[in-house]
């Protein structure tokens, strides 16, 4: 049990009791937050329409979990706001479905389910083993556990399943590591916050087929730092 949270053996009974709620906040953090700033991804949109954001967070509060602005998940990590969420999602909006993304930062594991939705081979890391154990349950309870979901050095990947089409990280370096480029493959897009603890920007990374990368800067952020 989570604190001030239920029992994570009732967590399907009591998302059921809350459903219609949940539908109202999650439709007025899609209209109001996303699609409002321009982000038409259907995709991303439909997965974020069909995820329990409150099922994530330790308290499971409905009126927090959609709110503007992040939110703490304990252990010094916090939960991005939905539209910074829906950002970092849409720029995989084309890849095809089962297409093998590596997360780093996989947190209380809201991210991942969207991506799971999304149709996606997705292999998960976080250095939090808490949140690993957590976030497992939890996706397991909703039915949308990853392809693989552990503790792990970050900044390492996971060389041993690559290539990846995509690499979405919600931890902050000074620069991309080279090891995601490497574990990169053709045609393959880096989504990550690049910066320093005080000034951040949201790159997205593309890698030519001929290894060539190219960075477009997507607004300014605020992540945990990648360690």
């Amino acid at each position: 049990m989570s604190p001030k949270g239920i029992p994570l053996s009732l967590l399907g009974r009591w998302l059921g009791k809350q459903g219609k709620n949940a539908k109202a906040f999650q439709d007025e953090m899609l209209s109001r937050q996303i699609t409002a700033r321009g982000i038409v991804a259907t995709r991303t949109i439909g997965a974020m329409r069909e995820i329990p954001r409150h099922a994530f967070l330790p308290e499971h509060s409905l009126r927090t979990a959609y709110r503007d602005r992040p939110q703490r998940i304990g252990h010094g990590q916090t939960i991005s706001q939905p539209y910074i969420i829906a950002l970092m999602t849409s720029q995989f909006e084309e890849l095809p479905r089962g297409s093998r993304l590596l997360e780093i930062g996989s947190g209380c594991g809201y991210q991942t389910a969207i991506l799971v939705q999304m149709g996606f081979e997705v292999h998960a890391l976080d250095i939090v083993p808490e949140l690993v154990e957590r976030s497992s349950e939890v996706l397991r309870e909703l039915d949308l556990s990853p392809t693989s979901l552990t503790c792990g050095d970050g900044r390492s990947g996971l060389p041993s399943i690559a290539p990846f089409s995509g690499v979405i990280s919600a931890a902050c370096a000074n620069e991309v590591p080279t090891t995601w480029l490497d574990q990169l493959s053709a045609g393959g897009i880096i989504v990550a916050p690049i910066g320093t603890r005080s000034t951040q920007n949201l790159v997205r990374m593309d890698k030519s087929a001929d290894g060539e990368v190219s960075t477009m800067n997507l607004c300014p952020v605020r992540f945990v730092s990648l360690v």
